[in-house]
């Protein structure tokens, strides 16, 4: 028979009164611990919209940095093998050229950050040697660049025409490269043999590595006087407009005195004063003007020793982007961030790699009005503008878009820089010599396919899941099968018994 309930908690539910039965057991290890008592129950509605937008977006950071460091790794273990090739000792390692410059608006602590997390990581696993050209400021890279590019004109046997005294402490520098590679001649040490590659962050970099890349091939050796002119003729006046005799008003009498020369106002009695040609004040802070304006490319020779074909580069994008209203779309670009990774690794990789480059192209696009005009009075014309069409080079449209999120502080004016060169304002000039000669770093298409079918490989040994987590945790606690050798970047070679 089943139990009759009792009596007094029959009587106590009609009454409203309180049971008086036998209270729920509590857990004794639970109380000595000092834990209070846990009731199951549900979150009340605050919590339930606290919860859920810290879970979903800790989910979606903890989600995208997971792949993010995917990407990375998967583009690690592609260049990984070049690490493990046999150097000669008497053979310098490959080097390539870093170009890093501070986006507009900003410090270089931006392309410096960018840098480490997502190239550094690939060239260190490639066993990659490389030299950083950094600008603090517009211009820095394109002197940097393009006075690089004069010393190894130098170096081949280019003289200036004349001799010009340059700075004592780049001289200097330079002493001190050429004993170091004499040393390294007399002890048969040799330069890599093979291709050595440029990395250029940002457009606003490539801009002024495109410009120095000009300058430095097409500009004389030694620093120009400070009003150069052109030895080709001026650009003719139309006919419709008055020649600068009808302009201006009729010249003063020779035996007249010019009031705004010194020498003509100084006492006769003193002593004739010798006369310098005036050179503009230097700013130490600021770099070296351009030794060649950009409309003087069609009118410079191309240097005998120049080859046919550049070093590849590989400019990469660096976005950067300024301002409180922009906040959805840096968010945005903060949760997604593994696109950026594995665009960028891909990239890296082919330098690396360097299985595959081509060179630049272009493309014929109709001629505006005020690209005619310009090209006119920067006599640049040729037959194509003429006609109407003009050549669009690829390096001209690479990177293109970081434009329209630049600083408002890259397109103006600064006081004081008034006649100067704005390479980041200006529009991008590319001769057709240069541009022909220039290459640019491809990933193919093998390497890429071998790259994802490696890490589905090694994901299906390691096992997916909770085996997965199990066989990390085990080799973290050092209690699993076989780890990992440390490399060579951590400075330990080899294993602990050797």
């Amino acid at each position: 028979m089943a139990e009759k309930p009792n009596s007094g908690h029959v009587e106590a539910a009609k009454k409203g009164l309180p049971s008086t039965g036998p209270k729920p057991v509590e857990n004794p290890a639970f109380r000595m611990l000092g834990l209070p008592k846990f009731k199951l129950k549900l979150p009340s509605r605050n919590w339930l919209i606290f919860l859920s937008i810290t879970g979903s977006l800790t989910s979606a950071i903890l989600y995208d940095r997971h792949h993010k460091k995917r990407a990375r790794q998967r583009w690690c273990n592609l260049v990984s093998h070049v690490a493990q090739e046999n150097l000669s000792v008497k053979l310098m390692p490959r080097r390539i050229t870093v170009f890093l410059s501070a986006p507009p608006g900003d410090n270089l602590r931006v392309a410096r950050e960018h840098f480490h997390e997502y190239i550094k990581p690939i060239l260190v696993a490639g066993a990659l040697d490389w030299e950083v050209v950094e600008g603090r400021r517009e211009g820095d890279v394109r002197a940097g660049l393009a006075e690089k590019i004069r010393k190894l004109r130098r170096t081949n046997g280019e003289k200036p025409p004349l001799e010009s005294s340059g700075d004592s402490k780049a001289e200097v520098k330079e002493e001190e490269e050429n004993r170091l590679q004499q040393m390294r001649q007399q002890s048969d040490i040799d330069d890599w043999h093979g291709v050595q590659g440029d990395l250029i962050l940002g457009r606003h970099t490539w801009k002024e590595y495109v410009r120095g890349v000009h300058e430095g091939w097409l500009g004389p050796l030694s620093v120009p006087p400070p009003e150069t002119h052109s030895d080709h003729d001026p650009p003719q006046l139309p006919s419709n407009q008055p020649t600068t005799s009808q302009q201006l008003p009729d010249p003063l009498p020779l035996s007249s005195p010019d009031l705004s020369s010194p020498s003509q106002s100084q006492d006769p009695t003193s002593p004739p004063s010798t006369t310098t040609p005036s050179t503009p004040p230097s700013n130490p802070s600021s770099p070296a003007p351009p030794y060649i304006p950009t409309s003087d490319y069609p009118h410079s020779q191309l240097p005998l020793s120049s080859p046919d074909s550049f070093a590849p580069s590989l400019p990469l994008a660096l976005p950067h982007l300024l301002g409180f209203l922009n906040t959805p779309v840096r968010f945005y670009r903060f949760l997604t961030q593994r696109h950026l990774a594995d665009a960028t690794g891909a990239a890296v990789a082919a330098l690396v790699l360097d299985t595959q480059s081509r060179s630049f192209t272009y493309s014929i696009a109709a001629a505006t009005s005020a690209d005619t005009n310009e090209a006119s009075s920067s006599r640049l014309l040729n037959s194509e503008a003429a006609n109407g069409e003009r050549r669009v080079w690829e390096q001209e449209q690479m990177l293109e878009g970081e434009e329209e999120e630049w600083h408002k502080s890259a397109w103006q004016d600064v006081a004081g820089t008034e006649g100067t060169e704005r390479v980041w304002k200006e529009k991008m000039v590319v001769d057709e010599r240069i541009g022909a000669r220039m290459r640019l770093f491809e990933l193919a298409s093998e390497e890429a396919e071998r790259g994802f079918r490696e890490e589905a490989e090694k994901a299906k040994e390691v096992g997916w899941g909770v085996s997965r987590w199990m066989n990390e945790l085990g080799n973290w606690i050092g209690i699993g099968g076989e780890q990992e050798t440390p490399g060579w970047e951590m400075g330990l070679v080899g294993t602990e018994d050797d």
